[in-house]
């Protein structure tokens, strides 16, 4: 090691939801972010269905034109695979094992909590700490996923013009963007937080504590049901649609036909995944809600959401604190906040 070793190539955050690609580049100077590059993509309908890509080449035709789009003169990428993909599991472990022991003895205990042969699998592994009351003990964390979920995602970003560096799980990297709006959130930090980042066909609910997930459930339910309505009410196709949704230009009817139904569903399904996780732990209530995703910027959701549950709600702003380059038009960057939050946190991985 010399004394001048470069700094860690910057990353360019790559989340592939199911219908579009976002990417976002971070600086980092005086403990400040700073967003340098940013793009959404459209994608094509059905090119990545419920979080697994079905159309290798549309979504790296996506990834090169968002690249293009953003002026980001990066090659490295990190991209992340959906929860719903991803088997975790916290395996207690003895403390004394050197690195290499430790990679093998996860080997083998890793085929007691896999379903599939381990040889179809991806699985990396992080050392948490000590085990609560035994020190001489570590916990653990293994996670793991089928190895085409990956090979994927790796083979879209090459597609693109990226070299994929890191592959993330989502809930990691919503953990990691949470950090970025924790400090905006009038509670305290062992307040329990419940994050719904709701997209566009996947809602999926992050449990924290601590700034940590302590659980995690997704569900299919998304933006795309209020789409095909529009689609279908209105006789317009899924572009247009699309755009009519974010832009406006529908009936007077639109409000009480499509969106007053769509917000109540939105808010059964929240409340739905929020008795799921009261069911199974000794939690009966959350301090605070975020929102996130496509759906959190819908008018007037988090009042409605407020009200049902009786819980303070946000919209989560993860770029909030953060300074923008010239090359970023603000008010667009705004409006997409809360959808990149997967974004942000892997973005985040540069500074790693």
């Amino acid at each position: 090691m010399g004394l001048f070793t470069p700094k860690a190539a910057p990353l360019i955050g790559v989340d592939i939801s199911s219908t579009a690609v976002k990417l976002l580049q971070l600086s980092e100077a005086g403990g400040r972010y700073r967003v340098e590059h940013y793009a959404v993509e459209p994608l094509p309908p059905n090119a990545v269905v419920e979080k697994n890509i079905v159309e290798v080449e549309a979504v790296g035709e996506a990834i090169r034109r968002a690249l293009a789009r953003s002026g980001a003169k990066v090659k490295h990428a990190a991209a992340a695979v959906a929860g719903s993909a991803v088997i975790t599991r916290i395996i207690p472990m003895s403390a004394d094992l050197s690195e290499d022991d430790l990679e093998g003895q996860i080997q083998v205990e890793a085929n007691q909590y896999i379903p599939y042969p381990i040889e179809e699998v991806s699985l990396d592994f992080e050392v948490l700490g000590p085990v609560r009351d035994n020190p001489e003990m570590n916990n653990i964390l293994l996670a793991a996923s089928r190895t085409e979920n990956v090979d994927m995602r790796i083979a879209a970003l090459d597609l693109g013009g990226l070299a994929a560096r890191v592959i993330d799980v989502e809930a990691f990297a919503m953990e990691n963007a949470f950090a970025m709006v924790a400090d905006q959130l009038a509670v305290s930090r062992d307040a329990l937080v419940a994050v719904v980042d709701i997209g566009a066909t996947m809602t999926t609910l992050a449990v924290l504590k601590n700034q940590r997930t302590i659980y995690s459930r997704e569900q299919v339910f998304g933006g795309k049901q209020l789409t095909d309505e529009i689609m279908r009410r209105y006789g317009l196709s899924y572009e247009e649609a699309g755009r009519a949704k974010r832009k406006g230009g529908l009936p007077e009817s639109y409000e009480m036909e499509a969106l007053e139904p769509f917000k109540e569903s939105l808010v059964q399904q929240v409340s739905r995944l929020l008795q799921f996780f009261f069911a199974g732990s000794e939690y009966s209530r959350v301090d605070q809600v975020v929102l996130a995703g496509g759906c959190a910027s819908i008018d007037g959701i988090t009042d409605i959401l407020e009200q049902q549950l009786g819980v303070p709600c946000v919209v989560a702003n993860p770029l909030a604190r953060m300074s923008l380059s010239s090359k970023v038009q603000a008010q667009t960057l705004a409006q997409d906040a809360p959808a990149l939050m997967i974004a942000v946190g892997l973005a985040l991985r540069s500074f790693d």
